[in-house]
């Protein structure tokens, strides 16, 4: 594949700097699968090794699920010194508790990094998960809906990672945030295959997809179909650009949690096969400037 690449979901990380009780969990399988296989590290010498030749040589990193956010403001600090030192990745995105009382005080310390580019607070994660974590209760939240207008006022974007469930009631909150530049992460997170489950997500899709600043990556996708082909892929994605367009589409690879059930070249193959029919423009846009455009880099 000829055409360049912007990996625009994707995770690095050194267990020596940082802590992810999630990934580091023993005996524990998660709806990604059992992490066993990737808990090392995943340095960007590992990420260009999975790239090989493909023409990638940009990349936004997505923060992982440290800790606490002191781990997560070191994560933050080592993703800055590999963006010196290796040229990626190319943009970051951090994490940050949008309803923490300190919020400014994370914040100004985050965007001390030239890489910042936006902020991810997970507001979904499987419908049996966030039973238990109650990461749901944010969208009513006073304080978080608070804080993504504070997002909005410093012009840091928000990657969304939420379920279908979830669509239309964050539709609601996000028609307050006219500015604020939002991206749905792993297409929504397209967990059901019943005609209910799927006309939920096609719905809830198409609500987001309303509001002309939020977008849509193509990417996580073997998380949630293991034993995933290009047919089984091919009316996600396609719904996915049908609902937001060439325009508003970007694709990331999601390594190396992908990695459990896929390796990159396949992945980046099946991307290619599914978006055969586009012209060339809107391939570039989707593979590539959108994600440039949106993350600045």
């Amino acid at each position: 594949m000829n055409q360049p690449i912007i990996d625009a979901h994707h995770h690095l990380w050194d267990l020596d700097k940082v802590q992810y009780p999630w990934l580091m969990a023993k005996g524990v399988k998660r709806f990604f699968g059992d992490p066993e296989a990737i808990q090392k590290n995943y340095l960007v010498s590992d990420f260009r090794d999975d790239i090989g030749e493909l023409s990638i040589d940009k990349s936004v990193h997505i923060q992982v699920g440290a800790a606490d956010q002191e781990e997560h403001l070191a994560e933050a600090r080592w993703l800055q010194a590999q963006h010196v030192q290796f040229g990626l990745p190319s943009a970051m995105v951090a994490f940050c508790d949008l309803s923490a009382e300190n919020l400014d005080e994370w914040l100004d310390q985050l965007q001390q990094y030239s890489c910042l580019r936006g902020i991810r607070q997970i507001v979904g994660r499987s419908p049996e998960e966030d039973a238990v974590t109650g990461t749901d209760d944010l969208i009513g939240s006073a304080a978080f809906i608070q804080g993504l207008g504070e997002l909005e006022r410093r012009g840091l974007s928000f990657d969304l990672q939420l379920i279908p469930d979830q669509m239309q009631r964050v539709a609601d909150v996000l028609e307050n945030f006219k500015e604020l530049k939002v991206v749905l992460c792993h297409a929504g997170s397209p967990w059901y295959r019943d005609q209910v489950g799927y006309k939920m997500w096609q719905q809830g899709l198409k609500r987001l997809a309303a509001r002309p600043n939020t977008f849509c990556k193509v990417s996580g996708l073997s998380m949630f179909d293991h034993d995933w082909t290009v047919d089984s892929l091919q009316p996600i994605v396609s719904e996915v650009i049908e609902t937001f367009t060439t325009d508003r589409v970007m694709m990331g690879s999601n390594f190396p949690v992908d990695k459990l059930h896929t390796d990159y070249q396949r992945l980046w193959s099946a991307y290619t096969e599914i978006t055969k029919n586009y012209n060339e423009k809107a391939r570039a846009d989707m593979f590539y400037n959108n994600a440039a455009a949106f993350y600045n880099i």
